[in-house]
C-alpha cells in the first residue's frame, strides 16, 4: 500500500516537473519572439524616420548607419539575455529537482529502515520474553522436575536473559554513539582478547569452526575494551548468523602492518552484494526486508562496529571472501608496547581470509 503510494506521488512529481520545464520553453520561445518583433518594428519605425528626415537614401545605407548597429546591438543583448536567464533557470531547475528527488529517496530510506527496524526490534525483544515465559510457567506448572531437566530449562533461560540483555546494551550503545561516547582508553593486548572471544563464541556455537592466526609481532594498542569486544562480537555474531549451513568456518587473523593493528574476520557464508557493502554501516540498515528476512537481529550492529573503529581512529572495510563469503578488515593505530605472544587455541591457515 504505501509502495503504491510512493510511486503515485513519484508520478505526479514527475507531471508536474515535465509541466514546468514545458511551459517555462514556450514562454522563453515566446519572449524570444516578442523580442525579435520589437525589434523589427522599432527598425522599420527608425529607417522611415531617417528616410523622412533626409539622413539615408537607401535600405543599405541604413544598415550601415550607426543608429542600426547601436539599435541591433541593444536587442542582440536583449537576446542573449533571454538564453542566459533560460539557462540559469534550467540549471537551477535541474539542481532543484536533483537535490528534491535525494532528500525524497533518503526520506523513503529512512522511513523503510525504520519500519524494518519497528519489525525487527519487536520480534527481538518478543522472542527472549516468551521464553523466559515458558521457562517461569513450566516451573510453576510441574513442581517435581528432574535435576538434568530443571539444569536445562535454566541454561535456557539464562541465554535468553543474556540476548535481552545484549539487545538493550546494543540500543543503548547506539544512542550513546551518536553524542556521549568517548572510548575509554587502557592498553590492550588485541590477540588475547581476540582468542578470549573465540572461545566463547565455540562455545555458544558448537556447530561452526572458528580458526585464529597470529602473524609477527603483536603490538599492544590504547583502547575501550569494552567498546572493542563489542566491535568483535559484533563481527563473530554475524559470521556465524549469515553462514546459513552446518558447514559454518570463520577464521580470524591479527597482524602488524604500517604501524596498524589488522584484524580480519572472514567467513564463508552468503556474502554481500557490491551495492549493499556502502549501505550495511547505516543505523538500522538491513539486506532484504523484514517481512521476508529468517535471520535475527535489528541492524545496529555494524553500526556500532563502524562508530566504535572510528571513534579509535581506525578504519574498517569489506570486501569478498574467495571462493565465497565476507571479510572484515579493520585497521587501528598502535600506540603501545610489544604484547606477549599467547599460545594459539586453533590454527589454520587453509582457510581464506
Amino acid at each position: 500500500m504505501a509502495e503504491g503510494q510512493n510511486i503515485k506521488l513519484r508520478m505526479l512529481s514527475y507531471l508536474i516537473i515535465a509541466y514546468m520545464m514545458l511551459a517555462f520553453a514556450w514562454w522563453s520561445v515566446f519572449l524570444f519572439v516578442k523580442n525579435k518583433d520589437a525589434f523589427e518594428a522599432k527598425r522599420e519605425l527608425q529607417q522611415i524616420r531617417m528616410v523622412a528626415e533626409k539622413e539615408i537614401k537607401t535600405q543599405k545605407e541604413y544598415y550601415e548607419s550607426e543608429e542600426y548597429k547601436v539599435l541591433a546591438k541593444q536587442y542582440g543583448r536583449q537576446e542573449w539575455m533571454i538564453v542566459g536567464e533560460a539557462t540559469f533557470f534550467v540549471l537551477i531547475l535541474v539542481i532543484g529537482i536533483w537535490m528534491i528527488n535525494r532528500g525524497y529517496n533518503r526520506e523513503v530510506m529512512a522511513a523503510k529502515q525504520r519500519r524494518n527496524f519497528l519489525l525487527s526490534i519487536t520480534h527481538e525483544l518478543k522472542s527472549p520474553i516468551a521464553s523466559i515465559r515458558l521457562v517461569l510457567e513450566t516451573f510453576l506448572r510441574h513442581n517435581q522436575l528432574r535435576p538434568e531437566q530443571m539444569t536445562k530449562l535454566n541454561q535456557s533461560a539464562l541465554q535468553e536473559t543474556d540476548r535481552l540483555n545484549n539487545l538493550v546494551n546494543n540500543l543503548l550503545l547506539s544512542a550513546k554513539l551518536e553524542t556521549l561516547y568517548e572510548p575509554y582508553l587502557e592498553p590492550i593486548d588485541l590477540s588475547a582478547l581476540l582468542m578470549e572471544l573465540i572461545q566463547k563464541m565455540e562455545h555458544d556455537h558448537p556447530q561452526a569452526h572458528f580458526t585464529f592466526q597470529e602473524s609477527g609481532e603483536i603490538m599492544f594498542i590504547q583502547g575501550d575494551s569494552v567498546g572493542l569486544t563489542s566491535v568483535f562480537l559484533n563481527l563473530l555474531e554475524n559470521a556465524v548468523k549469515y553462514a546459513q549451513n552446518s558447514d559454518a568456518k570463520i577464521h580470524t587473523s591479527i597482524q602488524c602492518e604500517n604501524a596498524c593493528m589488522v584484524i580480519r574476520i572472514a567467513d564463508n557464508g552468503i556474502g554481500i552484494e557490491e551495492k549493499e557493502k556502502k549501505m550495511i554501516f547505516e543505523k538500522f540498515y538491513r539486506v532484504g526486508s523484514e517481512d521476508t528476512r529468517k535471520t535475527k537481529g535489528t541492524g545496529l550492529g555494524l553500526f556500532i562496529v563502524d562508530q566504535i573503529v572510528k571513534a579509535h581512529k581506525g578504519t574498517i572495510k569489506v570486501s569478498d571472501n574467495q571462493p565465497r563469503g565476507t571479510v572484515f578488515t579493520i585497521k587501528l593505530p598502535i600506540n603501545g608496547t610489544k604484547g606477549n605472544k599467547p599460545k594459539l587455541n586453533t590454527h589454520d591457515e587453509n582457510f581464506a581470509g
